[in-house]
């Protein structure tokens, strides 16, 4: 490991030196650029720089930093259309992402082509939340680019983390299922599963919290404020979406008909597997109105109205989570619900229509083997409707039978349930499905008809059985989302085993008696590579260097760790990262918070959506009865603590909104009270999101995981703090209890009642008021909270809580488990005061912690619910032969917009053909040979007479005026024009004709063409342009100048007026949509002639 950073030395050394030789400014303004890492005596120079390069990710390598740059002053220049005199930090990061995009386009198309070609069966994971966070550095890290990157940054005189801190959070989810559904994503690819996942594009995620005097305010999050760099429009997959209308039968056959139509528009963006050169995709849809502005209401002065209905239309998509406490709301829900399922459907029976065994040939399509080509997973009951919604399709659209539709459909859907909460299995009332989805609720009613024959088949007479098991509720007049997914799905599973047994035992006991085959586990995972590589890349170092990189793709390898617990290098090594990683929390706390904390003490983090059953409250208490022990002793020596609450609770929840009153105020008064010191600090963390996880957790000790046993599916947060080195407290509750097996009692703090203790004190009768009675430091800590002590200006602030608690009998059971927890913490004080104990604990949780990979769970879920195998063949590169190919060995590159041609002779010369776009008199005047000609046009660039003629359209000392493109990197503006199919061997030729024609200041470069007709594909082409930094450039103009300029000048290749009507007939011919700058020149120009002949007329 020493020779690797020794390396690394040595190779970023040579190269500083390289770039102070060339910019020494440059180079200075670096060395007082401030840095956001703390820089230990014995680091590499790359980490002196302040950048965060990985020594496990190798050595940046000269060419490929030089290549960077390249790319990122190519996109500075062309996308983002500034120079770095102007240019901002967010354009530099724009330019960032725009060049690692580049990376993975190539890979992006392979992967496609690869899953085409070979027409194995996809996986496609449907979930109303994506809670991806960043997307820069995971793909670097991913790509295995980020050291070059760093290092190309660095020369350029940027810092990498500044432009990283810039992305917004995609705000697409708000907790653990979310994030969850985010790391499978991640280790499908890293698998090399042919899969795509499929959500919303919300317009505005579920809000940004702001604590205002220490109540919780939501503000809009606008995540889409500066666009989004990853995501591509893919509008040719444009799909409607059906709402409303009614039911008729028309020759015996179901129609919906009368329907409200919504579009669905896909946007993707790429999800990079892990060093594997696959590329899958993440298809997000948003709601578009279905026909073009109101004109006829707009011209009538209904201004208002003629933009509403358009933008009703879109609301489906506008934000994340409506409150659905009022019915607005409901609909709205169901609405997004629906349109998920449906636009996601259609594009899955799409591409099966379209796949290699149907593409080229004429037979039918075979719907019998769709279960064989596809495997549907939802992601919890938001998706449900996935059964009915693919029952419509195959029997109203594909015209199966009913029989043959639901064989079909439950071979291909799979359920995975998350909650044990039975009001999250969503209920909707009939009267708004009948309203809204008509055709829905009658399938619905057939399937559960069908359902409950099966019931009555095995359990004769029980009626009261086939009430508990309907889908459709008479009594309460819903449908439950829930067992429509059972009933629906080939298999049900859990996400942690105690959750899968107590779905079995309880929630769903019924069904799973019925068809107990049915009912698996999958216990939840985290990926490794963003909750490790990338946010503690220190700890990444320390523990390749004693077992290499392996365990990133394979987390149980972390086993090896055992052998070094008692490694006292290694020990002081993990302790080392440990507070560097919490030195950084301090600066942020002190710089946002106001709150110095001392960065020895413990940080005992809560993080996670604010809800009772979650028991932030039971922290809190915890919290006052250890400030009245400082109070109470204060020369008693005490373990300093550090408590870190985050968390959002949704708006319309009031109890958890004054739970986090109560926190705040609770810091209030422990952080400002001199008698303590730094002792105990209270902080909550504002906003908590993806990005704001990947700096705490790395900086944690204390992890809790206090659920009432029970309640809690699985959690993934409990596991990435494990994989971090934090230890936990906890109850016996979702994945708990594998981390308890996994690491053992002696390493882990697990406290309160189980499953069977809450059951049987419940049935006993639980009466809070004896707990309250019972443990005075508890009595103690309810009478300040509701006597005023947290709340001077308003007593009576927290009643509510205190009425949960006492009165209303502590339905989550808190104060049962108070003295227990309270114990425990105890217990975690004692071993905190030997730091080398309390770190041999962390390494054998870290060693424990291989069992949560996703990589793991995603495996079990293709092996036994998809049917698909995991790869680990690592796709050709780009460069490499296309799949299918004879010769996987031949080079062709993939597209890349605007490369120079000069890069690529060679490889260009072992093509077939080429094509050629042509915008200015080509379109007109080809005259050279060619195969084929088709219109289309080039997105993200303008047509502008900006460049000077001196050779063809006027004469030295008056140049005419020529189009070049301009690029706007905004992908909705267009130029028309024509391309030209060269063949390989009238290449030079044609070349040659060319480069005479545009000597004058054009460079030939790449680009992509899309086609006007639907029957062509988009494909890579050559076209000139114009750069401004030529000696002909003549820039932007007044129009009527520009104008008077065309109008009088001549060169040998005719008049400049000629060439401007002739393009724009040309045009005219062509484009869909008016060529403003073009059209306009052209009348300007006209107007000017015919003013000249009038005064030669008056002349004469």
């Amino acid at each position: 490991m020493e020779q690797v950073k020794s390396a690394i030395k040595t190779v970023t050394e040579s190269i500083s030196d390289l770039a102070v030789k060339k910019d020494e400014k440059k180079v200075e303004q670096n060395k007082s650029a401030p840095t956001k890492k703390t820089v230990p005596a014995g680091t590499s120079v790359s980490k002196q720089k302040g950048s965060k390069q990985i020594s496990i990710r190798g050595i940046p390598m000269l060419e490929n930093v030089q290549a960077v740059k390249k790319t990122f002053n190519r996109h500075l220049h062309f996308t983002v259309v500034k120079d770095r005199d102007v240019a901002t930090e967010r354009d530099y990061y724009s330019s960032l992402a725009y060049t690692v995009r580049d990376h993975l386009i190539g890979r992006w198309i392979r992967t496609h082509q690869h899953h085409f070609e070979t027409d194995g069966k996809r996986v496609y994971y449907l979930s109303m939340e994506f809670y991806m966070g960043r997307t820069l550095s995971n793909c670097m890290i991913n790509l295995g680019i980020e050291n070059d990157v760093d290092e190309a940054l660095y020369e350029m005189g940027l810092n990498i983390e500044e432009l990283e801190e810039l992305e917004m959070d995609a705000a697409l989810g708000n907790g653990g299922l979310g994030r969850l559904a985010a790391c499978f994503l991640d280790s499908m690819a890293t698998l090399g599963l042919p899969s795509y996942g499929y959500g919303l594009r919300y317009d505005y995620g579920i809000f940004t919290q702001k604590i205002e005097d220490g109540s919780q305010m939501e503000y809009p999050d606008d995540w889409l404020r500066y666009g989004n760099p990853w995501e591509i429009s893919r509008p040719e997959f444009l799909v409607p979406v059906q709402f409303y209308g009614k039911v008729v039968e028309e020759n015996g056959k179901k129609k919906w008909t009368e329907t409200e139509i919504i579009q669905a528009m896909p946007f993707d963006t790429p999800i990079p597997g892990f060093n594997n050169n696959v590329v899958n995709t993440l298809r997000l849809w948003s709601a578009k109105a279905p026909g073009k502005f109101n004109f006829q209401l707009f011209n009538a002065g209904d201004y208002i109205r003629a933009v509403a209905e358009q933008s009703l239309t879109e609301n489906i998509t506008r934000v994340l989570y409506p409150n659905d406490n009022f019915d607005e709301g409901k609909i709205l829900r169901l609405k997004q619900e629906y349109f998920l399922v449906s636009a996601s459907l259609q594009d899955i029976l799409r591409r099966y229509k379209h796949s290699k065994a149907y593409s080229n040939t004429s037979k039918p399509v075979d719907f019998t083997r769709f279960p064989e080509k596809a495997a549907v997973q939802l992601n919890d009951t938001h998706p449900a409707l996935s059964v009915a919604e693919l029952m419509r399709l195959l029997i109203d659209e594909e015209d199966l039978t009913w029989d043959q539709a639901f064989d079909i459909t439950k071979k291909t859907i799979a359920y995975t349930n998350h909650t044990l909460l039975p009001e999250a299995l969503e209920r909707w009332p009939i009267d708004m499905f009948q309203k809204l989805l008509p055709r829905h609720l009658e399938i619905i009613t057939e399937i559960n008809l069908h359902h409950l024959d099966l019931v009555r088949q095995k359990w004769p007479g029980d009626e009261e059985r086939l009430k508990r098991m309907s889908v459709v509720e008479d009594e309460h007049k819903v449908v439950n989302m829930g067992y429509l997914s059972i009933v629906g799905s080939h298999a049900i599973n859990g996400v942690a085993k105690l959750h899968s047994d107590l779905l079995k035992a309880t929630l769903f006991k019924d069904f799973y008696e019925l068809n107990p085959e049915k009912f698996q586990n999958k216990t939840n995972g985290i990926t490794p590579r963003r909750w490790m590589l990338l946010c503690n890349p220190d700890l990444s170092d320390v523990i390749a260097s004693k077992i290499g990189e392996s365990w990133i793709t394979n987390l149980s390898q972390l086993s090896q760790l055992r052998n070094y617990v008692n490694d006292e290098q290694f020990v002081r090594d993990v302790q080392r990262v440990k507070l560097e990683n919490k030195q950084r929390l301090v600066d942020m706390f002190k710089t946002e918070y106001g709150v110095n904390v001392n960065p020895t003490s413990m940080f005992d983090v809560q993080i996670k959506r604010i809800h009772e059953y979650k028991r932030q409250l039971l922290n809190c208490l915890h919290v006052i009865t250890l400030y009245n022990r400082i109070k109470d002793n204060p020369s008693k020596e005490t373990v300093p603590r550090t408590v870190i609450f985050g968390g959002k609770a949704a708006p319309g929840y009031l109890t958890a909104k004054l739970i986090i009153k109560l926190i705040c105020n609770v810091g209030r008064t422990i952080n400002n009270d001199p008698a303590i010191g730094d002792r105990l600090k209270v902080i909550f963390l504002e906003n908590y999101r993806v990005s704001l996880a990947e700096k705490i957790i790395p900086a944690i000790d204390l992890s809790e995981q206090i659920s009432l046993a029970g309640l809690e599916a699985s959690g993934t947060g409990n596991m990435k703090m494990m994989l971090n080195g934090a230890l936990t407290i906890g109850t016996l509750d979702g994945a708990n209890v594998e981390m308890d097996e996994e690491v053992g009692r002696d390493n882990i703090f697990i406290f309160g009642m189980t499953v069977e203790d809450v059951d049987a004190l419940r049935k006993k009768g639980y009466k809070s008021k004896e707990f309250y009675e019972r443990e005075p430091e508890l009595k103690r800590a309810l009478d300040q909270i509701r006597d005023g002590l947290f709340s001077p200006e308003d007593p009576n602030l927290f009643a509510d809580i205190i009425k949960h608690l006492l009165e209303w009998n502590d339905h989550y059971m808190l104060l049962a488990d108070y003295a227990e927890y309270v114990k425990a913490q105890e217990r975690v004080d004692q071993l905190y005061k030997n730091p080398t104990e309390w770190t041999k604990k962390c390494i054998l949780n870290i060693a424990a912690s291989g069992k949560f990979s996703s990589d793991r769970t995603i495996a079990e879920y293709a092996k036994e619910i998809w049917g698909v195998t995991p790869s680990d063949k690592k796709l050709p590169s780009p460069e490499e032969g296309r799949p299918g190919m004879k010769d996987e060995g031949e080079k062709i590159e993939p597209t890349q917009p605007h490369k120079n041609i000069t890069e690529r002779e060679n490889d260009s010369r072992k093509r077939l053909f080429m094509w050629i776009f042509g915008y200015g008199s080509i379109v007109w005047k080809p005259d050279f040979r060619f195969i084929n000609r088709i219109e289309g046009h080039l997105k993200g660039v303008i047509r502008r007479f900006w460049q000077l003629s001196e050779d063809h359209r006027g004469v030295p000392g008056q140049p005419g005026r020529v189009v070049t493109l301009i690029a706007t990197g905004n992908q909705a503006d267009c130029v028309y024009g024509a391309a030209y199919e060269i063949s390989n061997e009238d290449e030079a030729s044609v070349r040659h004709v060319l480069d005479v024609r545009e000597k004058d200041g054009y460079t030939i470069v790449e680009t992509v063409f899309y086609p006007n007709s639907s029957a062509e594909q988009e494909r890579a082409c050559y076209t000139y342009m114009a750069q401004s930094n030529n000696p002909f450039w003549g820039g932007d103009a007044p129009l009527d100048q520009i104008a008077q300029q065309i109008a009088r000048a001549h060169g040998p290749s005719g008049s400049n007026r000629e060439y401007l009507f002739k393009l724009a007939d040309a045009i005219r011919i062509i484009t869909p949509v008016p060529d403003e700058h073009l059209f306009t020149l052209d009348q300007l120009v006209k107007d000017i002639i015919a003013k000249d002949e009038q005064l030669n007329s008056k002349k004469l």
